[in-house]
């Protein structure tokens, strides 16, 4: 039982009593109606829809998904991730990729309609927190500039964003509502359904820990204004610190059980901290994202010395909106290398912050608005039919693809560069547990993956791979010197080049064993 005499930290709220319905009918017949939500919702799917046609179907858009599908369908073959194939991402979001592949069908259409559900549920997510500060029109483009922005940022189909944003977002939901409950006896029990929300994303990307750690604060907060005790304020942030990590701790477990939990903690929480830096490159990379995030910044600090951006449902939820943002951001800034994709968590709430600034209808507002879902909208489509110009169409890859399986012997492809989906739709061995092509042929990540990346490479080609896929020689990002060396040594003395295609913009040259 609370203890009475609570401090009102946003507006007073009746418990307990009789509440408006959130979502009421919005079209009905007899015996049939909608939910308010689901015509938004529906609306959100179809502009996920039209701005992303093109991508159904590529299973080349990034190779960060392609990795995610690939280890899902061995891992239902029975491989163990991070013991038969290794990488540092947490195991729920191979878990997630493994439901995928289970649906039936094409598992690769299967992700990325996934995908599309995961993008709109944000989406609904983030219009439902924006109407807390802004009128509905604004809070529904808030949802919009989310969609429409994402792709801009490399995150416009199946990356890990995409799917623990919606997590993140609906935990800001639940903490919103009970920053606004004084004395609400179902505290404790909303929180642990935040923290769970919240370990449920740190098994799909660990960053997420600080949004956690802000949300944890703000709603031991609520409990310290209603004069909850200090024991009381421990005990509870005990809990809900353990419910934060049951998911994680449930995986380690199952590691322990199967005699691999080394294997997991270094993969999981030791390799990123012996991973090399690319220097001054990764400061043009956050230079770059913080120019394309200017919209954003113009919405969320300059729009209010210019206009009233005043309004919603709760104005006084600006305040915890803007503490969420500011530990996303943190939790973007403190881990450095700054690549696109990991602009996606911010996202979530930075569109929230600048809904008020959208929808503006006076002469010298609208602007705002404009520029944000402009650009968006502008970003959005020019950066993934980049990518596709540049990493391969559909009909490019299976033509590639059906060189490389003409080769194939009952043995193993060994991409040393190049599109990892080749591993995924072409039937062959493993050559090493280290598959991740830039693993083995970039210098920052020779220190962290566990092995001497220089001897692997020698130990594949000594094992004679059926057909070695390299690109032909060009600039490189970051090339591992010692294992190129190996293989401009090595090659040579087994393997003939026997075709080149391009894929993409790429040239790629197939090597197979002598004959």
């Amino acid at each position: 039982m609370n203890e009475p005499g609570g401090i009102p930290l946003g507006e007073t709220a009746t418990v307990n009593r009789t509440r408006p319905r959130r979502f009421a009918p919005t079209f009905a017949l007899p015996g049939f109606s909608l939910p308010a939500w689901l015509i938004p919702a529906l609306a959100y799917l179809g502009l996920f829809l039209i701005t992303r046609s093109f991508l159904f179907g590529n299973p080349v858009i990034h190779i960060d998904e392609q990795f995610y599908l690939f280890v899902a369908e061995r891992m239902r073959d029975g491989a163990v991730p991070y013991v038969d194939i290794w990488d540092r991402k947490p195991i729920g979001l191979f878990v997630l990729y493994e439901a995928f592949a289970a649906v039936p069908g094409d598992p690769l259409l299967a992700y990325q309609f996934g995908a599309a559900v995961a993008t709109a549920g944000t989406a609904l997510a983030i219009s439902r927190l924006a109407r807390e500060i802004a009128s509905p029109a604004a809070a529904w483009q808030a949802g919009a500039a989310y969609i429409l922005f994402m792709p801009a940022f490399n995150a416009g189909m199946g990356q890990a964003p995409v799917f623990y944003n919606l997590l993140v977002a609906v935990a800001a939901i639940a903490v919103v509502d009970a920053m606004k409950r004084n004395e609400d006896e179902t505290l404790l029990g909303r929180g642990c359904w935040v923290m769970l929300l919240l370990g449920l994303a740190i098994q799909i990307k660990y960053t997420v820990i600080f949004e956690g750690a802000a949300f944890g604060m703000m709603l031991l907060a609520r409990g310290f204004a209603d004069i909850w005790s200090l024991r009381r304020l421990v005990g509870t942030a005990a809990l809900w610190i353990a419910v934060a990590l049951l998911p994680t701790a449930a995986a380690m477990a199952w590691y322990a059980e199967i005699g691999q939990l080394d294997a997991f903690i270094y993969a999981n929480f030791v390799s990123i901290f012996e991973r090399g830096s690319d220097g001054v490159r990764s400061y043009g990379r956050l230079a770059k994202e913080c120019a394309a995030l200017l919209p954003f910044w113009l919405a969320i600090f300059h729009a209010p010395k210019m206009c009233d951006t005043s309004g919603g449902l709760s104005p006084r939820s600006h305040a915890f909106l803007k503490i969420w943002g500011a530990m996303a951001c943190l939790g973007f800034l403190i881990f450095g290398t700054w690549y696109d994709h990991y602009v996606a968590p911010l996202l979530v709430p930075l569109a929230v912050l600048a809904a008020p600034s959208l929808a503006r209808v006076q002469p010298g507002e609208r602007w705002y608005g404009r520029f944000l879902l402009g650009f968006g909208a502008l970003a959005g489509m020019v950066v993934p039919i980049y990518q596709v110009w540049r990493h391969g169409t559909t009909a490019q890859y299976e033509e590639m693809s059906a060189l490389i399986e003409q080769e194939m012997r009952g043995g193993c492809l060994f991409i040393f560069e190049g599109e990892l989906a080749f591993y995924r739709t072409i039937p062959t061995c493993l050559p090493t547990t280290r598959i991740f092509p830039n693993h083995l042929n970039t210098f920052i990540e020779s220190t962290a993956i566990g092995m001497d990346a220089t001897a692997e490479v020698r130990r594949i080609v000594a094992a004679r791979p059926d057909v070695i896929l390299m690109w032909a020689p060009q600039k490189l990002y970051l090339p591992n010197l010692e294992t190129r060396a190996v293989m401009k040594t090595e090659l040579p003395k087994a393997y003939e080049r026997y075709a080149t295609y391009t894929l993409g913009t790429r040239e790629y040259w197939l090597y197979r064993l002598r004959r």
